[in-house]
């Protein structure tokens, strides 16, 4: 009963899509849609985690705002407006008239107009490597952010103690992040300016989790425990804000790859919107919220650890994507952050029967 409760709005707004989707394009508009949410929630598990381990921090009221505003962020912010103004920084085209682009695809699936003047798809298309630059080298930061605090619980104990005693250095994770982004810049680029854009965007990838990072700790709420409370203080006024805003940062980080990756199956962007944003959006919202309310962290321990690693690997692969000629297919990409949580899930268990049994 609590599930439904849960998922009940996300089966509802899904129902009302296949209904739009149907009414804007038919049952190829239908099939598209579906694609993009299976395609959308498969990459997403580990996005959920995170967002669970930073929504059970926030009040009430932010966590309606999450669910709320939110996702009109996600549906309309990043998969129907940003593409757009993707376009317009990337190849000047205004929104409007790339709105009126991917409405109006070329013919047979063609890339290019009879005219010879670029379609919709290769505009996004060819600004994928400062996207894949952005979004890499924010997960990555990230990933190296939990992997080099030293933590009482470890899963990978083999790599997470290294990581950790080398994490007392200080600043290990934008050292290693800024040497990622070099590397990356200067191999898998071919030209002076896609190398100058590839950088560029990838400093703004870093310099942006510094400060969204910064903010939410500067923000972070005071362990009320210490002095007498019960538990931790829920973040709400400017702590909450920050923390919604992180979270919000932390969904355009994850859906870069999403995005990019739809217009493998199409470039509409109804579709898309539809798609990824609404229906896939909801649901990871919804397995989000429902994380929250079973503590599911909290009994499954190694889950944390799962979705990082996970992440990890992501913007791995995110940064070998700036390679126009390096292309892994979704399925891999989703099936690595399966098999990470997966795993996570099940060494968690193992380890509640082990105390259970020794108690």
């Amino acid at each position: 009963m609590a599930a439904f409760r849960v998922f009940g709005v996300s089966l509802l707004v899904t129902a009302l899509a296949l209904v739009a989707g149907y009414a804007h394009g038919g049952l190829n508009a239908l099939f598209l849609l579906v694609a993009l949410a299976v395609l959308e929630v498969s990459l997403s598990f580990d996005n959920a985690i995170i967002n669970a381990a930073v929504l059970q921090r926030l009040s009430r009221f932010w966590r309606q705002m999450f669910l709320t505003v939110g996702i009109l962020i996600a549906v309309f912010g990043m998969r129907l407006v940003f593409p757009l103004l993707l376009v317009w920084a990337t190849a000047g085209v205004e929104p409007v008239r790339a709105f009126e682009l991917a409405l109006n695809p070329p013919p047979h699936g063609a890339l290019e107009f009879p005219d010879g003047s670029p379609s919709y798809e290769k505009l996004v298309v060819a600004a994928h490597p400062q996207i894949a630059a952005f979004g890499g080298i924010f997960l990555l930061m990230l990933f190296l952010d939990f992997v080099v605090q030293d933590r009482e619980i470890k899963w990978l104990k083999w790599i997470e103690i290294p990581f950790a005693r080398i994490g007392r250095l200080g600043q290990v994770s934008v050292a290693v992040a800024a040497v990622a982004l070099v590397l990356a810049g200067t191999m898998l680029t071919h030209s002076t300016e896609e190398r100058a854009t590839v950088l560029t965007a990838g400093l703004l990838g870093l310099v942006t989790y510094l400060v969204v990072n910064g903010l939410s700790r500067a923000f972070q709420p005071l362990d009320v425990e210490a002095t007498g409370g019960p538990g931790l203080a829920l973040a709400a006024g400017k702590a909450g804000l920050t923390l919604f805003l992180y979270l919000e940062v932390l969904d355009a980080a994850f859906s870069f790859d999403g995005v990019t990756g739809a217009f493998a199956i199409t470039s509409d962007p109804i579709v898309i919107a539809l798609g990824l944003g609404l229906v896939g959006s909801m649901f990871v919202r919804s397995i989000t919220i429902y994380l929250v309310q079973q503590d599911a962290l909290d009994r499954y321990v190694y889950l944390e650890h799962g979705a990082h690693w996970a992440i990890g690997a992501l913007s791995v692969i995110m940064l070998l994507s700036i390679e126009p000629h390096f292309e892994i297919p979704e399925v891999f990409t989703a099936s690595v952050g399966v098999v990470f949580i997966g795993a996570a899930l099940a060494w968690s268990v193992l380890r509640n029967r082990r105390i259970a049994k020794g108690a």
